[in-house]
This record gives C-alpha cells, sequence and structure tokens, in this order.
C-alpha cells in the first residue's frame, strides 16, 4: 500500500517504513504527525475521491531534520561597479512513515 501526501507546496509518494525530507513543520523530534493523503492505492483499488479519502490518514515521525545543497548567487551591473553575493540552504524536516490508513 502506498499513499501520495500534499505537503509543503510538493507533492510525495510515500509508503510505511520510508524515510522521507520535507519542508519544516515546526513539530519536535520524536513528534507524531499526520497527513490528509491526496491518493491511497491498496492493490488494485486506487482511493482518490475527496468522500472516500475523509476518513483515509498517513501518519508520520520527525526523527530529524536536514539541510539542503547550498545555493550560490551573484548579480552585477556592469560599468557601475555594483555587486552582490547571495546565497540559501534549505532546511528540512526529515519524518518516517509510521502507518496508512484507507478509513471507511
Amino acid at each position: 500500500m502506498y499513499a501520495v501526501i500534499a505537503t509543503g507546496g510538493k507533492q510525495a509518494t510515500v509508503a510505511e517504513g520510508q524515510r522521507l525530507d520535507i519542508e519544516l513543520l515546526g513539530a519536535e523530534m520524536g513528534a507524531e504527525v499526520s497527513f490528509t493523503p491526496v491518493l491511497v492505492v491498496d492493490g488494485a483499488t486506487v482511493v482518490s475521491a475527496p468522500g472516500d479519502l475523509a476518513g483515509a490518514t498517513v501518519a508520520a515521525r520527525v526523527v530529524g531534520e536536514a539541510k539542503g545543497p547550498k545555493i550560490r548567487g551573484f548579480t552585477y551591473k556592469n560599468k557601475s561597479n555594483q555587486r552582490r553575493h547571495w546565497g540559501h540552504r534549505q532546511h528540512y524536516a526529515t519524518i518516517e512513515i509510521t502507518g496508512i490508513t484507507k478509513g471507511a
């Protein structure tokens, strides 16, 4: 069984026991979080209607934090000695999927 969840403006396919890096949730390490799935697939059964997904949940536990790659940028304007360096490194929460329920 697997499910598709939406978090942080993105969608991810998850299965039980899988670890995943997602946008920060504001939850502490070891906290239990739950997501409402967009799609649940159990063998040949596919549940995607909003009414059928009302009772479906994906349970997960926050197991750590991670950092993405460093992104470096540089802008300049010709002939005016105007230069600017900038960088960014995204922070992620690492979660482990503990259970997927289909609901009713």
